[in-house]
């Protein structure tokens, strides 16, 4: 499939030209100069065409632009693409010269936008965890055949070439996306990059983080203890309802019905309901007064904060402890608490395998599953 043509970079100040997607009837949103952070402000308009978008940028840096001219804007049909880019750089040179602008830097590779991003996340005095500092660190280093490529000209059969040559597990292969997601979005906000190609990319290896080692009754009673931290409030929300920890970011929380659902990954995880557990109610409820969501920040960076939040706690953490444990937790206090096997099964997203009965008649209400979860005690 033929790339779009490239068109010539607009020069720092001048405002950004984004093209949202083919199947857009103005695909080319028209934004105005970042700001003093570095934050894109709303487009001004959408557009067709990307000369129509740089007619309208001139018209806005010149003062003459008023809303709706690009309605009447007509490019002549004789006049080749390449003829109105040239036409588009000597306005931009002619621009620069005006200004007074020194000519524009090279273009940024993949460590120089790493090491501008690293900056900016992690200035001195930063709030985040050292475990988190390193996990970035780490990810970058699993990048290096990207380090020297520019950055704008990467695709996502770059990014996914990456990832799928990383022999690391599967929890490494998050952090890296993890990352790409987050240089995108501050180079997005630079003009560094014309698209965020990293939402393409996808993890193909299978999920090896299944096993997991569940925490023991007198590790649950330190993490009652220590609820204030919301590392460990959020560990003991997934104590005690089981699910992946992939799985709360877009998880629906009815806390007037007191039920969580949603769920991924395997076709017995989907679209699955799992009751409150009224000891992580209020626990739930301040989350989503707070934040509006349980899980806030990225898995990579809570995962790196769960290792912290292990370490001050002083629990064995070989091997390494991570939210699948949690998981794990919950599957032992059902068993511990004789919540029946199928709604065990049921709440987890694990199949029925040969059980017909189960698999294609079994249908539970939500208070029968409520039932089964309150057998589940807290022993404080």
């Amino acid at each position: 499939m033929p790339r779009r043509p490239k068109h010539p970079r607009l020069p720092n100040g001048y405002g950004s030209i984004r093209y949202l997607g083919k199947s857009r009837k103005n695909p080319f949103a028209v934004h105005p100069p970042a700001d003093i952070d570095g934050n894109r402000p709303p487009a001004i308009c959408y557009v067709d065409d990307w000369m129509k978008g740089f007619i309208v940028l001139t018209a806005y840096k010149a003062g003459t632009y008023t809303p709706g001219m690009e309605a009447t804007l007509e490019i002549p049909s004789s006049a080749s693409s390449k003829d109105l880019e040239a036409l588009a750089s000597r306005l931009m040179a002619d621009y620069n010269r005006v200004k007074g602008i020194e000519p524009e830097e090279p273009e940024k590779t993949f460590t120089e936008v790493y090491e501008a991003f690293y900056a900016n996340k992690f200035p001195e005095g930063h709030k985040y965890s050292n475990a988190t500092v390193r996990v970035t660190q780490a990810a970058f280093k699993n990048c290096k055949s990207l380090h020297d490529k520019i950055f704008r000209a990467l695709r996502s059969e770059d990014l996914q070439a990456t990832l799928d040559s990383c022999p690391l597990k599967h929890a490494s292969l998050e952090h890296i996306i993890n990352l790409y997601h987050q240089m995108y979005h501050y180079a997005d906000g630079q003009s560094w990059c014309d698209k965020d190609y990293s939402k393409f990319v996808k993890i193909k290896k299978e999920d090896d983080d299944e096993h997991g080692v569940p925490f023991a009754d007198d590790e649950l009673r330190v993490l009652w203890k220590n609820v204030q931290d919301e590392t460990a409030e959020m560990v003991l929300i997934i104590c005690y309802s089981g699910w992946r920890i992939s799985e709360y970011i877009g998880l629906e929380v009815n806390l007037k019905e007191k039920y969580f659902f949603g769920g991924m990954k395997t076709e017995a995880g989907e679209n699955r309901t799992v009751p409150i557990h009224s000891a992580i109610l209020p626990l739930a409820e301040r989350r989503m007064a707070k934040y509006g969501k349980l899980l806030p920040c990225s898995q990579s960076d809570f995962r790196a904060d769960m290792e912290d939040l292990i370490n001050r706690l002083g629990f064995p953490n070989d091997p390494k402890r991570t939210p699948h444990d949690c998981r794990h937790t919950f599957s032992k206090l059902c068993e511990k608490y004789n919540v029946a096997e199928n709604d065990r099964k049921r709440m987890m997203g694990h199949a029925f395998g040969n059980d017909i009965t189960n698999r294609i008649y079994g249908h539970r209400e939500l208070e029968d599953l409520r039932k089964q979860i309150e057998k589940i005690k807290v022993n404080l």
